[in-house]
């Protein structure tokens, strides 16, 4: 939801957490299953064929009924709500706090350097980037929900409060790397929404945008991030899925990643993610923009 571009918010905090975190209640119980997909196969080291999909996707229910099946696609749950919700309550409430403040600190350097039009914009963007960079506090839930996707080995029968216990700051492992995802990912995710509202569909108040303008600028958005952020997003998740005490640098992933399985490796796991932005940004990003107006009539 963007703000406008006085700096002054429209909504209020508690509007935007109650917009953005059903938001993605809403977005975790439809996508969760394509996600873990899209997890597997990134994770996955061998040549992938059509006859090793079934093996690769549904590992141990590759022969179940077909219940059985799409239930094996939702492992790590919990997991996967407290981090869908935290992350989708931070930043989609989080980047209208950022421009905000970048609005109200720098607005005429950035009109200055890019003019007016253009400056909206990349205040947008950059307002994006931060939050993306501060998402990396969310890194541990992350993590275990990509372990429970795809290495639930790893957990050996421990609670998540355990977990949390026991391995402490390697929950955090491939914090710079995610870092460096999230940077370009979400200055993509918003400035390329932005943009495409400006000059595709002649919106130039931006909270005032139809749902319609919203679907569209967030597809064109969330494109553009997740093909700019998916060679490091492969790199951060076979990170993140190793198993705990298994320290994997992130430069051995990226030569082993490149000498075992070449360059087209880095966009494991692509095309689901491409697949699913419509429907995703239907969920996430177009609805948090409906519903942070509507609580904001009544909080």
């Amino acid at each position: 939801m963007s703000p406008p571009t006085s700096g002054k918010s429209k909504e209020s905090g508690t509007a935007r957490i109650l917009g953005s975190g059903a938001s993605g209640v809403a977005e975790l119980l439809v996508f969760h299953p394509v996600d873990t997909v899209a997890k597997r196969l990134m994770s996955n080291k061998a040549k992938v064929s059509f006859s090793a999909l079934s093996p690769i996707i549904f590992r141990d229910y590759a022969t179940a009924s077909l219940p059985k099946k799409l239930m094996s696609l939702f492992p790590g749950l919990g997991y996967a709500a407290g981090y869908k919700v935290s992350q989708r309550i931070y930043k989609f409430g989080g980047q209208p706090w950022f421009n905000e403040i970048i609005t109200r600190h720098y607005k005429d350097d950035f009109t200055r350097v890019f003019g007016e039009r253009k400056g909206k914009m990349m205040m947008q963007a950059t307002a994006g980037s931060l939050t993306g960079i501060g998402e990396v506090v969310l890194l541990p839930l992350d993590a275990l929900k990509i372990k429970r996707q795809v290495n639930p080995e790893a957990f050996r029968g421990r609670g998540a409060l355990r977990i949390f216990m026991e391995e402490g700051t390697t929950l955090y492992r491939g914090w710079g790397w995610t870092m460096a995802r999230n940077a370009p990912g979400s200055f993509a995710l918003f400035g390329a929404s932005a943009v495409t509202k400006e000059y595709a569909l002649g919106v130039t108040d931006y909270s005032k945008a139809t749902w319609t303008q919203n679907f569209i600028a967030s597809i064109a958005g969330a494109v553009a991030s997740i093909t700019i952020a998916a060679p490091l997003d492969t790199v951060k998740t076979r990170i993140q899925n190793a198993n705990f005490e298994q320290k994997v640098p992130g430069l051995t992933v990226v030569r082993d990643l490149i000498r075992n399985e070449g360059p087209s490796a880095f966009f494991k796991g692509l095309t689901p993610k491409i697949l699913v932005v419509g429907p995703k940004l239907v969920f996430s990003y177009t609805l948090a923009q409906s519903l942070i107006p509507f609580f904001g009539k009544y909080v």
